[in-house]
């Protein structure tokens, strides 16, 4: 016994190194990739450096983030891109849970139909947000000219310049690109449960909405937890498709676009990277309120 223990205990060595002989060139291109541009970019929040002297730029400590806390502006475009991540990532989960669920079922065509699907999410962003830049269009939009037609509405909506509307433009062009990445997530998800379940339930007589409560849900849990993760990191740095409809307007105005504003624009380099890293720590803190979530439901299904 004590052999067979020794023997495992070697070859888990053995396969310890190997994963970290394969990881390490990995780890190294991404510590230069990126380790180093978030290091440099901490370093610069701590100065006064602008564009135009980075290189005779003063230590100052933390009155960057001081003046950054006490900027209305930036807490204007905090809320923004909090109300833009929970209300799109929350419709996204349940859009693509549901378009998951019948991409699952059995039907003829439906390897055409999951390619369908995916379309809006292969469009670059840039490209899909200024086509509906012009679809959103208030004088020769298609959606105003659709509404008008059905008699939805009685004049055309500024879409993108009115602040009541332009946030529901952009979260609803997210929603459009965004829930097919979902769907394939959650569907991969369906993918792997046991069928048994079903079948058992099947021969019991179970309702589908019951065994869809209490048997797919419950199992679907871990894919749904992960799909909500990648998709709350990637609306949270929410950049691209803001910027291309709406540029640097105050409505919908997101954290990136503040840092890149201060950076580019205003070229206070110092005051932009501050901006920066605060919202790279606060991506970083919702990353591990979702994980501690994860284990914690991890630990109760053990």
């Amino acid at each position: 016994m004590a052999a067979r223990a020794n023997a495992g205990s070697a070859l888990t060595r053995q396969r310890l190194k190997s994963a970290w002989l394969f990881l390490t060139p990995m780890l190294v291109v991404l510590a230069l990739v990126a380790g180093w541009p978030l290091l440099r970019t901490i370093s610069f929040s701590f100065t006064d450096a602008h564009l135009s002297n980075l290189d005779d730029s003063s230590f100052i400590g933390f009155e960057n983030y001081v003046f950054l806390l006490q900027d209305p502006d930036w807490w204007r475009a905090v809320q923004n891109t909090i109300f833009f991540t929970v209300v799109s990532v929350s419709i996204e989960t349940v859009l693509g849970l549901l378009i998951a669920l019948a991409l699952n079922a059995h039907f003829k065509g439906r390897g055409l139909l999951r390619a369908a699907v995916l379309i809006p999410w292969a469009i670059p962003t840039v490209v899909s947000a200024q086509m509906w830049r012009w679809m959103f269009n208030d004088v020769y939009g298609v959606i105003n000219e659709i509404m008008l037609s059905t008699g939805l509405i009685t004049e055309p909506w500024a879409w993108l310049a009115d602040p009541q509307l332009s946030m529901a433009a952009v979260i609803a062009v997210d929603v459009w690109k965004t829930t097919p990445f979902m769907a394939l997530l959650i569907l991969a998800g369906l993918q792997m449960l046991p069928q048994d379940c079903y079948e058992n339930a099947k021969i019991d007589g179970v309702h589908p909405v019951v065994v869809f409560f209490k048997v797919t849900l419950p199992l679907l849990k871990p894919a749904i937890l992960v799909a909500v993760i990648f998709r709350t990191l990637d609306a949270l740095r929410i950049f691209d498709l803001i910027y291309v409809m709406q540029g640097n307007k105050q409505d919908t105005m997101s954290m990136s676009i503040y840092a890149r504003q201060q950076l580019v624009d205003f070229q206070d380099v110092g005051y932009g990277s501050a901006a920066a890293t605060l919202l790279f720590m606060i991506i970083a803190l919702f990353t591990v309120i979702y994980l501690y979530l994860g284990g914690i439901g991890r630990e109760e299904k053990a």
